[in-house]
Order: structure tokens, then sequence, then C-alpha cells
């Protein structure tokens, strides 16, 4: 039988780093051998054998299933502990046996859901056990969004083209269905060469540039455009069915095909959105006078033959004979969509609803915060587990700069780092490679981030005036030796032997990966795994630090701290300089700064007369 709790005899006078000490640590102050103890936790017809609590203490061995659990719960309560007192000190748990007789879980699905089922869930019953499994799935997983929920659907029908880069040795059949023809992926490849290259070939003129994210999204748009036309019509993605051999960009100027794309792109999602907006716009600046890349190419019109239903012979004649005026036409075609468009085009997500629960808050920045305050809870022990305390370091500190500094995922990822007492790189070299630097200063002694101004997506703001971003890092809760310890323990363990990309940031290097730079995707990827296990609170595990809290990635940062100062001061300016922006664009696009935000603000000047009288 039970006996009920003892009172601890003496206060902790230190953390436990393993849960062999920590077991150890608590049977010395309760003068319990391993006998006794076992007599304590262990009810009528239990099989646990008395050795098992000495090599628990001892640390040749740990709860591990589902029982073995329930015993450590009744130490818990025994000794007066909180709950999930030994839960951080354990090693990874074997999954296997959590996920027996669901056999929908797939091994890949169980290294993702581990961590957010409780500890006795093979013990539970199978219709629970589903159940803490569609939640897991719907809310921590997908999101639980409307536009989420699409997302999901939508990735399981793929049709968009896959450019690959082809040399005259490997210019055969596409190895894959959704490989772009060679042709159209040559084609791709000028575009991109002329919207990027430092300048412009010497025949041709352009207006404006694209920068690395820009092209990679241009590129991604242009995919889903040619897959939506090649795919089959009576398929699930019912597209136009054009053969992959008839795909060129020379098609762009054809105004039925415009037309057809966005009516296909209103039936699948429901309603027209900015995306369809934005082809429209890129088309415009592909066939502006003088400066449109189609427009100057008019080759690409050799590519063309004739498509039944789409485009004949005779068009296509007419087409090559007058490319300029074709250009024109279906320049003019893209102008009028987008003033009809403009009228009933619908936001196709609400930015700021993964957050809402943080918006919503007084303190939107103490909000956050609880995020980083919920890793260091959870840390674990390095001398155990170094990697996960490495990974868990790496996510605490994504967290502080990303509040601390506020600015776009590019600079926060692309943050090269400089050690103590390392020379600095100069601004040159960082205008040069368009990114920041966390560094030492000598003369403030301390951690300080200095951006040049053309690494922001921003760069001729107002707010710059052509001057760069520095920011002295504040040695707050721990940050500074947090920093120092990530730099010379937590970040050579993530690396492990592949070649340092010179960035604070890098991934965990793997066998099957030698990459240790993060992409665009896999740091939005990073940060919205940090949300998922330290950010959205799980009730049936009771880790997670913010109730209805959903995944999301570290662009909402910047909606949390212009919302907190707008909530704090109601001005928008104040906001704007904390995501290095101007007030225009905070009103427009960050901050969630309600009439009853403002009411709020205004009623406690006013309240002051009443109280001083």
């Amino acid at each position: 039988m039970l006996v009920g709790p003892a009172k601890p005899l003496w206060p902790d006078t230190g953390k436990p780093e393993t849960f062999a000490e920590a077991l150890d640590l608590q049977m010395r102050r309760h003068d319990e051998n391993s006998d006794k103890l076992w007599r304590a936790i262990v009810r009528d017809g239990e099989t646990l054998d008395p050795s098992t609590i000495s090599a628990w203490r001892r640390g040749v061995k740990s709860p591990r299933f589902a029982q073995s659990f329930i015993y450590m719960e009744r130490i818990e309560q025994r000794y007066a502990l909180g709950a999930d007192y030994f839960r951080p000190l354990l090693p990874h748990q074997s999954r296997a046996t959590c996920f027996q007789g669901l056999r929908s879980v797939t091994t890949a699905e169980q290294r993702r859901l581990a961590w957010h089922l409780p500890t006795d869930f093979a013990s539970r019953p199978f219709r629970e056990r589903a159940e803490i499994l569609e939640w897991v799935r719907r809310v921590v997983v997908s999101g639980a969004t409307d536009y989420r929920c699409f997302q999901a659907e939508a990735i399981k029908q793929p049709y968009g083209l896959r450019f690959v880069a082809r040399g005259p040795d490997n210019e055969g059949i596409p190895s894959h269905p959704l490989t772009a023809p060679p042709r159209l992926s040559s084609e791709l490849a000028s575009l991109i060469e002329f919207k990027t290259s430092t300048l412009a070939p010497a025949n041709l003129q352009r207006r404006g540039v694209w920068g690395p994210e820009t092209a990679a999204q241009k590129i991604e748009h242009l995919s889903l455009f040619f897959g939506a036309l090649a795919a089959c019509p009576n398929g699930p993605v019912r597209g136009r069915g054009v053969p992959a051999n008839k795909l060129c960009f020379a098609l762009l100027v054809v105004p039925s095909i415009w037309d057809w794309y966005i009516r296909w792109r209103e039936h699948r999602r429901g309603f027209f959105t900015a995306w369809e907006v934005d082809m429209l716009s890129m088309l415009m600046g592909l066939t502006a006078p003088e400066t449109g890349w189609l427009r100057q190419t008019p080759s690409l019109a050799d590519a063309l033959t004739p498509i039944e239903g789409i485009v004949t012979a005779s068009e296509i004649e007419t087409l090559r004979d007058n490319w300029g005026e074709t250009c024109a036409t279906v320049r003019a075609h893209a102008h009028r969509r987008i003033k009809e468009l403009e009228r009933v085009l619908r936001v196709h997500r609400d930015p700021f609803e993964p957050i809402l629960p943080v918006l919503e808050a007084a303190s939107p920045l103490g909000e956050y915060k609880k995020i980083a305050d919920e890793i260091l809870r959870l840390m674990p022990c390095g001398r155990v587990h170094p990697k996960a305390a490495a990974e868990a370091l790496r996510s605490l500190l994504m967290v502080r700069l990303g509040l601390h500094l506020g600015v776009r995922q590019k600079n926060l990822r692309q943050l090269l780092v400089k050690a103590r007492g390392a020379q600095a790189s100069s601004e040159r070299r960082l205008e040069d490679l368009k990114c920041g630097e966390l560094r030492w200063s000598d003369r403030d002694s301390g951690w300080e981030v200095f951006i040049p101004s053309v690494s922001f997506k921003n760069a001729g703001s107002s707010f710059f005036s052509g001057k760069p971003f520095r920011l002295l890092l504040p040695d707050l809760c721990g940050l500074y030796e947090n920093i120092d310890r990530y730099l010379s323990e937590a970040r050579p363990l993530l690396l492990a032997t592949a070649t340092d990309p010179e960035t604070f940031f890098v991934k965990t290097v793997k066998r099957t990966s030698k990459n240790a730079a993060y992409s665009q995707t896999t740091f939005y990827e990073a940060w919205r795994w940090i949300t998922q296990r330290y950010g959205v609170y799980n009730p049936y595990t009771k880790r997670g630090a913010i109730a209805g809290l959903l995944p999301h990635g570290p662009h909402n940062v910047r909606d949390v701290l212009a919302t907190h100062i707008l909530k704090q001061t109601g001005s928008f300016e104040q906001a704007s300089y904390a995501i290095q922006d101007t007030p225009e664009i905070v009103a427009k696009h960050y901050g969630r700064f309600l009439p009853e935000n403002k009411a709020h603000l205004a009623a406690q000047v006013l309240n002051r007369v009443w109280q001083n009288t």
C-alpha cells in the first residue's frame, strides 16, 4: 500500500542532471533504501522486481515503459515532488510500445509524435490513444487553421514542375514525370540570369533586380503555373493537359491561358487571392515596353507549336510577326484582370491566427517570452544528452535573438558570428555578402549585432537612410552566458565534421547531410518545431507554454513586437523602430491594434483626472 507523502528534510541545494542522481538524492534525503521504497510503491498483484529500484538508483536502468512511469509518478507523490520532476531527466524513450495497435502511425510519424504524448500513453485505452493522436496531428502537427488544412490536402496532389539544371550531356527525357522538359528549364535559366545578374546582358534592358529569395519565389510560382497546364484534366488536379514537350515561356503571351489559370486557381482554393494578382503583376513586368524580358526576346516564339483548344498554327504565325503588339495586348489584358480581381480577392490566411493568444495578452512580448522559459525548464542534461541539450540551447537563442532583434527570417538566418577576440568583419565585406554579424564589442563590453542596410528587404526605406543597423544585446536572463556556451560547446557539437558556414545558427549535421547552413525552408521548419514542442500547450502532457497557440514561423515574432509596443504606447512610429520599418508598413501589415486597445490607452489618460480628485 502507498503511504502518505513524506516531508522533505531539507531544501534543494543543487539540480541533479540525471534521473539516477535525482532518485538517489531524494532517497538519501528521506533516509530510504531500495527495499523500503519498493514496498511503498508496489501494490498487491504488481510484479516490479525489487532490484529494479536499485538499478534505477545506480543508473544501470531507467523507466522506459508505461507501468514504469506509474511507479515513477508514485515516487514523486511519496516525496512530495512536483509532477514531471523526473521526466525531463530520463533518457530518450523507446517509441515502439507507445503505438502498439495503431497501425496508421508510420515510423517517421513516431519520431515526430513521441514528444507530444503523455507518459502513460501506451497503457491508455485504444479509443483514448486514438483521440490523443488526432489532437496532436490536428493541432500540433498541422496547425488546425483552415489554411493549414487546405495545405495538408493540397500537398497530397503535387503538380508543380521541378526545374533541374541540365548540361549538354543530360538533355534526355526527364527522369521524373514532374520534371520540367529541358527546353523549359533552359528558358527559365535565361530569365533568372536576366533578373539576377549584376549587369544586364549588353543587348537587353531591365528595370529592377531579383534577390535570391525573390528569384526562388518566382521559380515556385512558375513551377505551379506550368505544372497546372501540364496536369491531366481527368486527374485530381484537373489541369489543362498540355503535353510537356509543348510547354514554353511563349505561352505566357496568350491571354486565354491566363484566364484559364486564374479561374482554375479560384475553383481549387474557393476564392481569388493576392497570388493571382502577383502572377499577373509579374506578367506585366515581363511584357513591359523596353525593359520586359518577354518583350525583348521574340525568339521565344520559335518554340510555340499548335495546341488544341489553346493556340492554332495561324495564330502562332500572327503572334510571331507581331511580337511587340502581342506583348502589349497581353499586358493590357493583365492590367484589366488585376483591377477586376482586386475588388473580389480575399486574404487566403489570417497571419495573426496562430499567435492570437499572444497578441490578445496585455503584454504580448511577456506572453511569448514564456516559450523561452519553457525551453529552459525542459533543458536536458548536457552531460547525459549532449546533442539534445545543444539543440535546446540553439532553440533558446533563436527565440531570444528573434525577440531582441525583430529582423526578418533572412537576416536572422544569415547572421554571421565572430568569437570573442576575433577581428570583426568590415562593413564593406558584410555589404558584399549582404548579411549581418554578431561580434563582441570591446568598446561596449558586450555582444553586438551589426547589419548593413543593403542586407534588408526594405533597404530603400526611410528607416535606414543608407545607414547600417547596430544593436547591443542586453545581458539579461543569462543571454551572454548562453551565447558563450553555445559557441564553445553546442555549436561545434552540432557542426560535427561539416564545413562551417560561419553563421551563428547551424543545423544538426547528420549522416545523410553534411550541409550545416540553414535554408529559408529549413529555418522556418526549425522555428515551427520550437513552437510545436515548447509553445503549444498540450493538455495531455502539461507541457508547452501558451494555451491556444498554434505552430508558426519566425515572421510572426515581428507581429508580437509591433503589437506589444502599440499596446504599451499607441505609437506606430515606436512600433516601427522595433522591426526596422516605417509606421505606414506597421499599420498595414504588422501589429494587431484594435479599437478597444486604443480606447483603453485613452482611458488611462482620462481616468487620471478622476483619480486625482
